[in-house]
């Protein structure tokens, strides 16, 4: 049987000026430039929530661009996952970002990232991560 690893999470960023479309379409633009799925990359267009250019009137304080994928261990890749991850979120417009990591032989992991000063604007570079790391395994006696 094959390990199987599960990535889900969430970018937030600020929400937008009705009138400025400009973060969600760059933020847009940096997820539309991943490649498909059939390539086997890391991190593929299909697994984000790509958001929308109109902002909806329901929305309150944050939009939140949502994501997640099944690999086949991808814990043993997992430094250039974030590689990759990373250079994604440098190209856009965010406060924070989870990341969790659900792995059948070692737990689950949290990594999170803050944005300092009101927001991460592409660029910036990416300067603070914090893991979490809790395991849940049931003992069979």
């Amino acid at each position: 049987m094959e390990q199987e690893s599960i990535v889900y999470g969430c970018i937030k960023d600020l929400s937008s000026n009705p009138g400025d479309v400009s973060r969600r379409q760059n933020n847009r633009n940096a997820m539309l430039a991943l490649p498909k799925s059939e390539e086997w990359p890391y991190l593929c267009q299909e697994m984000f929530s790509i958001p929308e250019l109109e902002v909806n009137a329901e929305a309150y304080l944050s939009d939140v661009m949502h994501f997640g994928a099944s690999y086949k261990a991808i814990e043993y890749e997992w430094n250039n996952w974030i590689e990759k991850f990373e250079a994604l979120l440098n190209q856009m417009y965010w406060v924070s970002a989870v990341v969790h990591l659900e792995t059948e032989l070692y737990g689950t992991h949290t990594f999170t990232w803050e944005s300092r000063n009101n927001g991460h604007t592409p660029g910036a570079g990416i300067h603070k991560v914090h893991c979490e790391w809790t395991q849940e395994n049931a003992f069979v006696r």
